[in-house]
């Protein structure tokens, strides 16, 4: 009996055979509980401020601080956040390629390396906090609680970079239920903290800022637990903390990309961001619970495009050739349903989902105004996000960072300074955001056509040529000696 249950988790874990739609649906919905909520953690904060923080005045301002700094967070985490990317990218091909030597190198390597890097950028975004902010051009009013709550936020750093290292360890090898499990104790902690520091203690920013750190550190602490006492993966072990050199190089090849294209993605958020603060604290609190909104369908979509770059990833280890055009294939299926349904679903019920983030009747037409101009076309940037798993599940992550920047980022400040300067509205600038998906997406499909037939060409070689040796192998062993 033992022995069967074992045999049946061996195929649940195995995503180099078909059928691999059911495994790419499974492995994806417990990645899509975690990314929303993770996304809770900042929803929360908002809704506590902008509900509980005193007056109307002041929970808008309130909510004004906490959601506008989203942007700016963004912007200076998401080049180490990124790294996790090639670790996932790394791992995963070790455990298609059934390497475990590797597999703890690469586990090592990348778990020293988010401690590092949580420190490097929790200092620099503590120092840089109120600096930044005034670049952006946010208001005096809401200036000082903003710079409040990141400089508390960036204490934590290092406990959301471990987790998320961690967990891209956990995913590469199959496991993204218990991510999820350690992220729900994690949000039952922060919604709770949020709670009674900003009602009981009257503690504002402060106090959900509080609590967000505190929560990811219950969920780093609980994740590298799991890493040293799980039977799935490499064991941890602090005393083999250690920077591989080779494993290093290749978690940088395809997270460093990932995580610029990310940072300069943010950059053009950050622009889009100081145009929208120059329509005042109202408009900035629509904004932030529009963009919080969007934020879970965003990471629905996204979560297909970890799946695919985890499945593509296995399955480019393995040099499973026959594998790589269905499984994009099946992920671009996923992400189309889940961006076209959720996206409309959500916008329909948008009035009543912007009334629990703040109930000032201007907010709430502000915050819908935005989502009709993101989120009814939003599985154009799911398909985007899935084009772009499925390069770096082929180990190429260069040119989509070349293509987003160039195609997002580039697009929309370009937007921003032609467009917007010349009809000054809410509505124009918001519309940069489904044409850069659109224009992007198709220039990753032209991309992704062509590389995928030299790697498909060289797969195919290298499976051929171990099949040969695996023969040869046999051969010797049946001649008698």
């Amino acid at each position: 009996m033992e022995r069967t249950l074992k045999e049946r988790r061996r195929r649940e874990e195995d995503f180099c055979s078909r059928p691999l739609l059911k495994k790419i649906i499974g492995f994806t919905l417990p990645l899509i509980l975690t990314g929303v909520l993770q996304l809770l953690y900042n929803a929360s904060d908002i809704i506590v401020v902008g509900r509980f923080a005193g007056t109307p005045q002041e929970c808008d301002s309130a909510m004004a601080a906490v959601g506008s700094t989203g942007a700016l967070v963004n912007l200076i985490t998401n080049l180490f956040l990124g790294l996790s990317v090639g670790a996932l990218s790394a791992m995963a091909r070790c455990v298609g390629a059934k390497d475990a030597a590797k597999a703890a190198r690469v586990e090592h390597t990348a778990i020293l390396l988010s401690v590092i890097g949580g420190i490097v950028i929790g200092a620099a975004g503590f120092f840089l906090s109120g600096y930044m902010l005034k670049i952006m051009s946010t208001p005096a009013n809401v200036l000082p609680s903003a710079t409040l709550y990141l400089r508390i936020y960036f204490l934590g750093m290092p406990f959301l970079v471990l987790y998320n290292f961690g967990a891209s360890v956990m995913r590469a090898c199959g496991d993204t239920k218990r991510p999820l499990v350690f992220l729900a104790f994690a949000g039952i902690a922060n919604v709770g903290l949020n709670l009674l520091l900003v009602i009981v203690f009257h503690m504002s920013v402060a106090g959900v800022g509080i609590a967000t750190i505190t929560a990811q550190g219950v969920a780093a602490v609980l994740v590298v637990i799991w890493l040293k006492i799980g039977k799935r993966y490499p064991p941890l072990s602090f005393k083999k903390l250690k920077i591989h050199k080779r494993e290093l190089i290749e978690i940088v090849k395809i997270g460093l990309p990932a995580g610029l294209q990310g940072t300069i993605f943010s950059l053009s958020n950050v622009v889009i961001q100081s145009s929208i603060n120059g329509f005042g604290d109202v408009a900035m609190a629509g904004n932030a619970a529009a963009s919080n909104i969007e934020g879970f369908v965003y990471v629905s979509m996204n979560s297909v495009s970890q799946a695919c770059l985890t499945f593509i990833g296995q399955n480019y280890g393995a040099d499973k050739h026959e594998n790589i055009n269905l499984i994009l294939l099946q992920c671009t299926a996923i992400v189309v349903v889940v961006g076209a349904v959720l996206g409309c679903a959500v916008y329909m019920l948008g009035g009543v989902l912007c009334r629990i983030y703040n109930t000032n009747p201007e907010v709430v037409k502000l915050c819908v105004e935005r989502l009709l101009y993101t989120l009814i076309p939003y599985c154009l940037c799911g398909v985007m996000e899935v084009l772009v798993g499925g390069l770096r599940g082929i180990g190429h992550s260069f040119m989509p960072m070349l293509v987003s920047v160039v195609g997002v980022c580039g697009l929309r400040i370009v937007w921003v300074f032609t467009l917007f300067r010349a009809v000054p509205t809410l509505g124009i600038l918001y519309l940069s955001f489904p044409v850069s998906w659109a224009v992007t997406a198709l220039v990753h499909l032209i991309c992704y056509i062509v590389v995928s037939k030299k790697e498909l060409g060289a797969m195919k070689r290298r499976r051929l040529q171990k099949e040969i040796a695996e023969t040869k192998d046999g051969e010797r062993s049946l001649q008698p000696e």
